[in-house]
């Protein structure tokens, strides 16, 4: 075929593709479960430095739940990692959309079988698998997998999305998948935010929280605001699904100015490359000192959400002196259900204000500009963009430690922070990294890169850094069995393993030298080998665990059980 040809057929399959996605298949896709879906998770909810990219529904309470295919189609990737989404399937329809299934227990046999194979061929755990279109064929509601708590999940559940043709995930509600919710969204807490230079709110340059009162049919009355100037609001605010008390996201968020929609916020789509801007969708300071999020009704400078719609001057107001107006916000959440909070302004110049608090440093970080630093062998590279506004940074060097600012603004893109470490021995140099100090000096690993004597680390949180060094190998334990037993009634041989300070880099498991599949679950420090795997065929078996740490310490246990 000619390139011309093969580039016709591809424009032809990608138009295809997206014709068939202009108009979204609301009886296509079926419940990915065998249970009425209830959901501890919601499509957009705001997480840590990431939107919510699926729903995830309840297993009750328990893993092993069969896990169905939300329609016809093939596995086209498989994804394995201890961290993540754990295990996780992914399944390509004919019309354009791929479902995933996060947190798996174990996959259905064949798709185990697919798996395993390749997992023995290499030799490891974590993998990630592309099959053909003609490998793994599934039907609408069959069998798939098991339902689990692998990866970074916080309990069992099942983490569900819909992606478009471009990876892009979408509400699952869109596509006719219901979940039962009779309550209005719940609105927690309103605040306005001064923003131009001589902006005020009832006399102030800092932001107000604006007192509340609820009416009879369900709506918010806000106290009235005084205020001049360019200003915004945000408002804290979650939602309740029918059967479970988790306080899920919104669907919706809509303002009007006298009238006039001024501002949307909608989670019918977003894109993976976009999310970490959910930092400035939302009050990070505020965030970072309360752990409640503040979500801005307006768009700051340089965010480029998808998520925004039918915005006017960036949903901010710009309040006249002796002029009165009136701020509506819309709350709603997929089901239709609303809250609606009316908040009266009245344009005032105050006699006195209040200006806003800039902590000054000697240190003024342009979010368009790199910036680097050095001082006491430490240095400190910021790319252009690393920061979404122009920012003053504490900064400051003690011995090996830098003290970087504090984790109450949000960082973008890596930021580079670096150790000269000439002055250690190189048996010393082997033994240490980069880490960071957490709460009463707990050190946590930084992935560090070492060339001769410089050591560096990508961070993308604010906080003291520092070099520690870790001379301590990780620790191995039997769980289910001791050396010397028979244990021809277990199904599988579980070991636990731990490392107190840099962490657990890599293991690897052999018996009688042969390897043996072993699976890590970091949330009990546990390793398990199923003796499914059926490559055990001896009496006597001779174990041999190799674990190594982030630094190369490392241990090993040897055992020998017997099983018939």
């Amino acid at each position: 075929m000619t390139m011309k040809k093969t580039l016709t057929l591809t424009l032809l399959l990608f138009t295809a593709a997206i014709q068939a996605q202009s108009k979204i298949p609301a009886d296509f896709f079926k419940n990915p479960l065998a249970v009425d879906l209830v959901l501890s998770g919601t499509f957009g909810e705001l997480r840590s430095n990431h939107f919510h990219s699926g729903m995830d529904i309840k297993t009750q309470q328990r893993e092993g739940l069969q896990v169905l295919a939300a329609g016809d189609g093939f596995v086209s990737r498989i994804n394995i990692q201890h961290y993540g989404y754990g295990k996780a399937l992914y399944i390509q329809h004919p019309n354009g959309y791929t479902t995933v299934y996060g947190h798996l227990q174990k996959f259905s046999p064949a798709i185990e079988a697919y798996i395993k194979k390749q997992q023995y061929a290499k030799e490891t755990y974590e993998i990630e698998l592309f099959p053909k279109a003609d490998e793994l064929k599934v039907s609408a509601s069959e069998l798939v997998a098991m339902s689990g708590n692998t990866g970074g999940s916080g309990g069992p559940h099942l983490h569900f999305e819909i992606r478009d043709g471009q990876q892009r995930p979408m509400n699952p509600n869109l596509f006719g998948i219901e979940i039962k919710d009779t309550q209005a969204p719940t609105v927690n807490s309103l605040w306005v935010y001064p923003l131009g230079e001589n902006a005020h709110v009832n006399g102030s340059g800092e932001r107000q929280r604006v007192k509340l009162t609820p009416l009879k049919d369900g709506s918010f009355k806000a106290e009235q605001v005084d205020a001049c100037g360019e200003i915004g609001f945000g408002v804290n605010t979650t939602d309740k699904l029918d059967g479970a008390p988790n306080n899920n996201g919104i669907y919706q968020i809509d303002t009007n100015l006298n009238g006039d929609n001024i501002f949307q916020l909608n989670f019918d789509r977003f894109s993976f490359a976009e999310t970490r801007h959910l930092n400035q969708l939302i009050d990070y300071e505020y965030f970072s000192n309360n752990k409640s999020r503040i979500t801005r009704l307006y768009v700051q400078p340089s965010n480029p959400l998808s998520v925004y719609r039918n915005v006017v001057d960036k949903g901010t107001i710009n309040i006249q002196d002796s002029l009165t107006y009136l701020y509506n916000i819309t709350i709603l959440d997929f089901a239709g259900n609303q809250r609606i909070i009316r908040v009266p302004i009245k344009g005032q110049q105050p006699t006195n204000t209040i200006t806003k608090n800039t902590k000054e440093t000697d240190y003024l970080v342009k979010a368009n500009e790199a910036f680097t630093v050095e001082e006491n062998g430490i240095d400190v590279y910021i790319p252009k963009g690393s920061l979404y506004e122009d920012t003053f940074l504490d900064i400051s060097f003690t011995g090996d430690t830098i003290h970087f600012h504090e984790d109450n603004t949000p960082i973008h893109s890596n930021i580079t922070i670096g150790f000269d470490v000439s002055e250690y021995s190189e048996e010393s140099k082997e033994k240490m990294f980069i880490a960071k100090l957490g709460y009463r000096g707990r050190l946590s690993y930084s992935t560090t890169y070492k060339k001769e004597n410089r050591f560096t680390t990508g961070v993308r949180t604010f906080g003291d850094y520092t070099l520690a060094s870790d001379v301590k190998p990780p620790s191995i334990s039997p769980v289910n069995f001791k050396d010397g037993q028979w244990i021809s009634s277990n199904e599988n041989l579980k070991v636990r393993i731990s490392d107190d300070l840099s962490g657990i880099k890599s293991y690897r498991a052999t018996v009688n030298g042969k390897f043996i599949l072993m699976e890590y679950e970091y949330k009990n420090n546990t390793l398990t080998h199923d003796f499914s795997d059926a490559i055990l065929t001896e009496t006597e078996n001779k174990l041999k665990l190799i674990v190594i740490d982030n630094v190369g310490n490392s241990n090993t246990y040897e055992a020998t059980f017997f099983r018939k």
